[in-house]
């Protein structure tokens, strides 16, 4: 952890402003013989983005993986969706439609 980020853990992922790469700690960089496990500040000073070439500046935390989206700050606002990962977000959303469709079709049957 570095002075200036303090709430950086080892395995929080960056992602490159101007291209959209996700650097992953857990996976390193293949291109660059940077090992999996390997910490984004812990990357040479002298790394570059493997898709673009941006330096590490462009770089911003995004946190770990199966963290929840959005802003900290709003994490706690609503009906205690925005605490969801993107992945149960998806079940959510598109169980809700499955549901919705199979309660349409069920009219069907009605006579």
């Amino acid at each position: 952890m570095t002075a200036e980020t303090p709430d950086v853990a080892p395995l929080d992922r960056f992602e490159c402003r101007a291209c959209g790469y996700i650097y992953e700690p857990a996976k390193g960089d293949e291109n660059r013989s940077i090992p999996p496990g390997t910490a984004f500040a812990d990357l040479p000073l002298n790394w570059r983005c493997p898709v673009c070439s941006a330096p590490k500046k462009q770089f911003s935390n995004i946190g770990p993986v199966g963290s929840p989206s959005g802003f900290k700050e709003n994490l706690n606002y609503g009906f205690g969706v925005n605490r969801l990962t993107p992945g149960q977000k998806n079940i959510l959303i598109f169980g809700g439609l499955a549901l919705a469709v199979l309660f349409l079709l069920s009219f069907y049957n009605v006579r």
